[in-house]
């Protein structure tokens, strides 16, 4: 984990930049793994498959921080009710 996987200034609840790329990553994977097929070039085909793989790992990494960050900011919204 780095600086920017989750972080305690950020009290905004919202999708994480992770999950967006990988969103990105899978449609441009989508589109390259397409245009092999179209022009019969498997390279390009397999390419497109590992950019979409690759955005699915990065979109699940950052559908996880969001739980995080939502259970985190859970246990304080409960934890100042507490008091």
């Amino acid at each position: 984990m780095n600086d920017n996987d989750i972080r305690d200034d950020d009290d905004s609840i919202g999708v994480d930049e992770d999950r967006i790329e990988g969103s990105l990553k899978q449609t441009g994977g989508k589109m390259k793994e397409g245009a092999g097929k179209l022009l019969g070039d498997e390279k390009m085909k397999r390419e497109g498959q590992a950019a979409q793989g690759e955005g699915k790992l990065q979109n699940a990494w950052g559908g996880l921080k969001d739980r995080a960050r939502e259970t985190m900011s859970d246990d304080d919204q409960h934890s100042d009710n507490d008091v």
